[in-house]
């Protein structure tokens, strides 16, 4: 089975997200992916409901790279620097343009916030509610009307909370909702750092 198609364990996204950031807070892109890759088996175990999510995330993790992961501040990492790809510039892996990881980035903001809605919600929350609202503050904005439209109506047949909780393979709810309350502030801090570097570089409006 295909290691993007493999069982999710939500201790496996939170030691790749840990690992993101080096000691100047760069974002490591090698491991920033291998978060991705646990991220996407958690919406493939969900069934095809996130598929308009995952099958465009799978379609970049398994673009062969051009060559080596090696050096972090060259095509592994993001980081300040000149926006025409001088010294520090923040840069795709070898195998992935610019667009490409800026959507992953998007998208890594609409998980993120259902993640926590997941988290702070009560046990008899409205999942369709939690994620039609975190998809309307992040990715709505970037797709069509139609597309809006079918997601939105999609997200009604979203299983439970306790459902999604107990897919993170990490234990009783509780202890999903513990290790989500772990996970969380390392994936919002990656967000947090590339956010800032796209913005400062007037990148955030590439298509």
């Amino acid at each position: 089975m295909d290691a993007v198609e493999s069982d999710f364990n939500l201790k496996v996204v939170l030691v790749s997200f840990k690992q993101c950031l080096n000691e100047k807070e760069e974002v490591l892109l090698e491991h920033y992916l291998a978060g991705w890759r646990g991220l996407v088996r958690f919406l493939n175990s969900l069934g095809a409901i996130f598929s308009f999510i995952s099958k465009d995330v799978v379609t970049k993790l398994q673009r062969p790279p051009a060559g080596p992961l090696q050096q972090p501040a060259v095509h592994g990492g993001l980081r300040g620097g000149q926006p025409d790809g001088g010294p520090g510039a923040p840069l795709p892996p070898p195998g992935l343009g610019l667009p490409d990881v800026l959507r992953l980035h998007r998208a890594l903001r609409w998980l993120q916030l259902f993640l926590e809605g997941l988290r702070t919600s009560p046990e008899d929350a409205r999942t369709a509610v939690l994620c039609t609202d975190s998809y309307n503050a992040s990715l709505a904005a970037y797709h069509p009307w139609i597309i809006r439209r079918a997601v939105t109506v999609a997200f009604c047949t979203l299983p439970t909370r306790k459902v999604f909780l107990e897919a993170m393979n990490v234990g009783s709810t509780e202890q999903a909702v513990a290790m989500l309350g772990e996970a969380l502030p390392f994936i919002e801090h990656v967000y947090d750092i590339s956010q800032k570097l796209y913005a400062e570089h007037a990148l955030l409006d590439l298509p």
